[in-house]
């Protein structure tokens, strides 16, 4: 009886197919079209949904953008900080604490009844604080909201930095410290930082097994009443809820809140100045169990604010990308490399990075770099092209846009000028100077921004197999070697 039922289903199959071919005949493949073939309609124009923005009488600015789409409520604090003001003898002080603030609990609610408080309800509440910024953000079902802010208010104002959550944070940043070294993409990168700005810069310090020793309780305490005061704050709140409602619950839950006028705000602090290494400098860290070596060369980049920025994101496009000359050059046609790139990343108060580089095979480690140096030298030394152009305007153009694909993301924007202070109108203008830029504005700041005799190159490989050797790479080149075994703590 199972054969039997088994060709019967067979058959069924078979008839059923024939049937379908009959009825649709013959599927004509369609021949598949080149990159550059492909027609897209206009880009649609960014416009802001209507937004408000208050100024509480204590200094707190606020962003409120309702949307009634889905029913869902979000917001994020943002708070004037930073590790880049932490002590040098406490690096991760910062971090621990945007950790230890939320899993610390609050003077209302232990860590467990906040956790579960918030599971009961599908929200949740989150800190964190980043190189320029603390957040503290909220998302929850628009009608839990005033059961999820005030627990939002609470870890905002009243985290205690329980003694448990700490030591437990402290002991997860010891065992990452332990393995830091097993990535050789996160070697790269964090040593690379550390030759750009300095190794005691505030943008390259390394966490260590003593400076997290260093950090107590007190410590935290002392970090958080610094920064964490209202007129350093900026709240944004987007979803589903009537402005005039909202910002009466802002103003019952923040109102009381009174700045300390005698303690310093992050606002008055300049940044962090950067001290480069020497540079023009060729560096390696030995890692003889690899099989390909990870490269990273470059300098001192600049800020968003720059009047040339528009210009050298129109660079980027035309240097990265499936269309982009490191792609088609140095990974298509020479097979020289994995991955490639050359970016020019700025950042918003403070210098970025113009970095350039990628994986490759152990014995083409030193053909990409000369790869990546000569696209490098080609796009300071000659025009690019219209088509190129074209390409990079409109790639830059297209990836800007998904910044405002939601409320969500554009109140976050929203928030990042206001935090940075820049101008109301900024995103306006970085989109009209990408489509006024011009071939020869490209070659100009290529010319002006990119130095290739300031770069410093380092390497992460196999020196054995890198073969012809990193010293053959310019003439009378002297390879330093990078030590990056990590220190013993020590006694406090």
């Amino acid at each position: 009886m199972k054969r039997i039922a088994q060709k019967y289903l067979v058959g069924l199959f078979v008839l059923s197919l024939s049937f379908f071919l009959l009825a649709f005949g013959p599927v004509k493949a369609e021949t598949a079209k080149h990159y550059t073939d492909l027609e897209f309609p206009p880009l649609a124009e960014i416009k802001l949904p209507p937004y408000t923005k208050y100024e509480l009488d204590n200094g707190m600015t606020v962003f409120l953008l309702p949307d009634r789409e889905l029913p869902l409520v979000s917001g994020t604090a943002l708070v004037r900080t930073g590790d880049r003001f932490e002590p040098a003898a406490q690096v991760g002080l910062a971090d621990i604490l945007g950790e230890v603030m939320r899993t610390g609990g609050t003077k209302r609610h232990s860590p467990d009844e906040l956790n579960e408080l918030l599971e009961q309800r599908a929200a949740y509440v989150e800190t964190s604080i980043g190189a320029t910024s603390g957040s503290v953000s909220f998302n929850a079902l628009s009608e839990d909201l005033n059961q999820v802010f005030p627990l939002f208010v609470e870890v905002l104002r009243e985290p205690v930095f329980a003694e448990k959550q700490l030591e437990l944070a402290k002991k997860q940043r010891s065992g990452a410290i332990a393995r830091r070294n097993d990535d050789p993409n996160s070697i790269v990168g964090r040593e690379f930082q550390k030759l750009v700005y300095g190794s005691n810069s505030p943008y390259a310090r390394t966490i260590e097994y003593t400076t997290v020793n260093n950090i107590s309780r007190d410590d935290l305490l002392a970090f958080y009443q610094t920064y964490f005061q209202p007129q350093n704050i900026i709240l944004g709140i987007v979803g589903d809820f009537e402005p005039t409602k909202m910002l009466a619950v802002i103003r019952q839950q923040f109102g009381d809140w009174k700045g300390e006028s005698s303690v310093s705000t992050a606002a008055s602090l300049p940044p962090a100045q950067v001290s480069p290494a020497p540079p023009g400098g060729v560096f390696f860290i030995s890692q003889p169990q690899l099989t390909q070596s990870y490269v990273q060369m470059g300098h001192i980049g600049g800020t968003l604010a720059a009047p040339d920025y528009p210009a050298l994101s129109v660079l980027n496009g035309v240097l990265n990308g499936f269309g982009g000359r490191m792609f088609n050059s140095v990974r298509s046609k020479k097979g020289l490399a994995y991955s490639v790139y050359a970016v020019w990343s700025p950042q918003y108060d403070y210098p970025g990075l113009f970095v350039a580089g990628g994986q490759t095979r152990s014995e083409a480690t030193v053909p990409l770099i000369k790869a990546i140096r000569a696209e490098i030298d080609r796009i300071r030394d000659r025009p690019i092209t219209a088509t190129e152009l074209e390409y990079a305007k409109d790639s830059t153009l297209n990836s800007f846009v998904f910044n405002f694909a939601d409320t969500g993301r554009i109140l976050s924007r929203l928030l990042r000028y206001e935090y940075f202070r820049y101008p109301k109108d900024f995103l306006y203008q970085y989109q009209r100077q990408v489509e006024a830029t011009t071939v020869s504005d490209v070659q100009r700041v290529a010319q002006k921004y990119l130095q290739p005799e300031q770069m410093v190159t380092l390497v992460v490989g196999n020196e054995g197999e890198i073969n012809p050797p990193l010293s053959t790479l310019k003439p009378n080149a002297n390879v330093t070697s990078i030590d990056i075994s990590i220190p013993e703590p020590q006694n406090s």
